[in-house]
Parts: structure tokens; C-alpha cells; sequence
């Protein structure tokens, strides 16, 4: 449903099945879906493929439909922007299903293209600019475009909008430059004829969960926790920011703190499980920044943050510190 594995594992033992995983590999057929069967929408929406395949089953979609509205929001968007003309840039992970929905909902309305970070917009403007070959564009692009897309014809007029939990500041930085492009083509005066202004879309639980963020990074803390699934693009980009000033453990869970000396984590540029020992330091006071993803449960935030406090007995319990308000 989210990309926090505690989440699902309780929707599991609720009786609650997965049909595909996040990378879209089956573990129920779809021939096995019946008109009753409750097929449930996840936050992140789905493809209008996968929508269509259920209706045509009799299935009751929009009912059982979960769709986060800021997601939604990005699609009326780019709807509105194919009715006048523009082409949609996303900015998003090609895999991501969010982002697979996103593409299908505006390659609907309007040619559709996705740019996974400034390095593929950079590919993009170059090739606006008539700095980059047409093969080689569609060579790095394919895949990555709805059907029939012509850079010629179709990077003329454009508009940007993103995976809703990549970092907003990112996305801003793309559609700048995007900006800039266009004023270096066609000039400041005619920029608004090839470029729209899309920066409402960006989803604010996404933004305060990262503007918080960067508002942690001003503290002098001794290592930062973060809480969320780690196939959780935006748990992962806090976890990247919290690195650059503090040691920092990515976990899903408070078990993953086997002991005060002891913590299981994930290393997200690797996508591999590590272990680090002795990962509090031996000081006191001691500070620790403990946040987590927009999808974290502030249940299981609250679990980690008690763990923590089991490794220091001489710590103002919780409950006198909120009742000193």
C-alpha cells in the first residue's frame, strides 16, 4: 500500500494480499481477480492500463480507491497542461510506481517524458539547445517516452512535475533550469509560451517532511535516526540528507536496534542491509536527531524513540515531559 514494510506486514496479517510487488513482479495472477474480489488502489495510484484491466473485470475500482490527492493533484496538472499544448517532464525514478501511474495518467493527455535527476535534464536541454544529436537522445531517452514522442516537435512547450516524494528542492532545480533553457532559446520575453509554472504540485507532507529536515541539519547532534521502509524514495533522500552533517542509521523498525551497542541498517547508495557496532557514542549529554518518511506511522517513530530511551535510565521519562508542557 506505502513503501513501509511494517505497514504491509500488518495489512498481511490482516488477511490483506499483494498482487504485484514494487517492482511490478506478479504474486496473483490477474486471472485469478474476480468481479467480488475488494482490489484496493495504493497511495501511489496505478497505471490506467491496470485501472482499465480491472474495470473490464467487473471489478468496483474507485470505491476501494486510495490514491494520495497530491498525486492526483499532479495528474490534473498535467491533464490541464496537455489541453494547452505542453509537454509533460517528470521528474521521478522510471521504476517507481508512482511514477509509472503519473506517466500513463499524462501520456494520456500529452507527450510524456521522465528525467530521473539534473543529470538526464541537462541530456534533455542540450538536445533543446541543438547541442545533442537526435539519435543519441532517443538512444538515452527510450523507454522513458510515451509512445509517438518527437524531441523536435514535442520539447517546445513544456511543463515539469514530479514523483511526489522526490525532494522538492530537486524538482524546483529541474523545472529552473528547464526555465533558463527556454529564456536561452526563444528569449525572456516569449519564455512563457514554452514554459509553465508548475511548482503547486509539489506535495506538502513530502516538503515539511523535508523542509524539517534541513531545519535538523542546523542542530549539533551526534548521529541522526531515521525511521521508514527502505524502499521508500522519500525516507531515503531524508537519510541522504541527514548523512551530510551526522552519522546517520536508516532503519524500518525499533527491532533493528538489537542492543545499545548494536543497530541493523540499511545502506541505501548500496541497497544492502548493514550492522554497526557501538553506534552511540560513549558521551553524555548525548543528542540524537530521530525523523522518518512521510509514510512512517508516528506509532512507530514513537516505538524507536523509546527504544533509544531504554539505553539511558537516567533520562526524563516521556510522560513528565509532557506534562511540563
Amino acid at each position: 500500500m506505502i513503501h513501509n514494510q511494517e505497514v504491509n506486514h500488518d495489512l498481511q496479517s490482516r488477511g490483506i494480499q499483494f498482487i504485484m510487488d514494487t517492482d511490478g513482479r506478479q504474486f496473483i495472477s490477474w486471472n485469478e481477480i474476480k468481479p467480488e474480489d475488494v482490489v484496493i488502489i495504493p497511495a501511489f495510484g496505478t497505471t490506467l492500463e491496470i485501472e482499465n484491466l480491472l474495470l473490464d473485470k467487473g471489478v468496483e475500482v474507485q470505491k476501494y480507491n486510495t490514491t494520495c490527492p497530491f498525486v492526483e493533484k499532479v495528474w490534473n496538472r498535467a491533464q490541464k497542461l496537455g489541453a494547452e499544448k505542453y509537454s509533460i517532464i517528470i521528474h521521478g525514478k522510471p521504476g517507481h510506481e508512482e511514477t509509472r501511474a503519473t506517466f500513463s495518467h499524462s501520456s494520456k493527455d500529452a507527450p510524456s517524458i521522465i528525467v530521473r535527476d539534473m543529470e538526464d535534464a541537462v541530456r534533455v536541454g542540450e538536445y533543446i539547445l541543438g547541442r545533442s544529436p537526435r539519435e543519441k537522445f532517443l538512444s538515452e531517452f527510450e523507454g522513458k517516452m510515451s509512445a509517438g514522442f518527437d524531441p523536435d516537435r514535442d520539447l517546445m512547450r513544456v511543463g515539469v512535475v514530479n514523483q511526489t516524494t522526490m525532494l522538492a528542492t530537486e524538482t524546483q532545480a529541474i523545472a529552473d533550469y528547464f526555465r533558463k533553457v527556454m529564456v536561452e532559446k526563444y528569449g525572456l520575453e516569449n519564455v512563457k509560451d514554452h514554459f509553465a509554472d508548475t511548482r503547486d504540485t509539489l506535495c506538502y507532507a513530502t516538503n515539511d517532511n523535508q523542509d524539517a529536515t534541513y531545519q535538523l541539519l542546523e542542530t549539533d547532534a551526534d548521529l541522526a535516526v531515521v525511521v521508514g521502509g527502505y524502499n521508500s524514495s522519500n525516507t531515503s533522500h531524508i537519510a541522504e540528507l541527514c548523512a551530510r552533517k551526522f552519522p546517520t542509521y536508516f532503519i524500518n523498525s525499533e527491532s533493528e536496534i538489537r542492543s545499545a551497542k548494536e543497530i541493523h541498517h540499511f545502506d541505501y547508495h548500496n541497497k544492502q542491509k548493514r550492522v554497526t557496532e557501538n553506534f552511540l557514542p560513549q558521551k553524555s549529554p548525548l543528542k540524537i536527531v530521530l525523523t522518518s518518511g512521510a509514510s512512517c506511522p508516528d506509532t512507530l517513530v514513537d516505538r524507536v524513540m523509546l527504544r533509544l530511551l531504554e539505553f539511558f535510565p537516567e533520562a526524563k521519562s516521556v510522560e513528565s515531559l509532557l506534562a511540563a508542557g
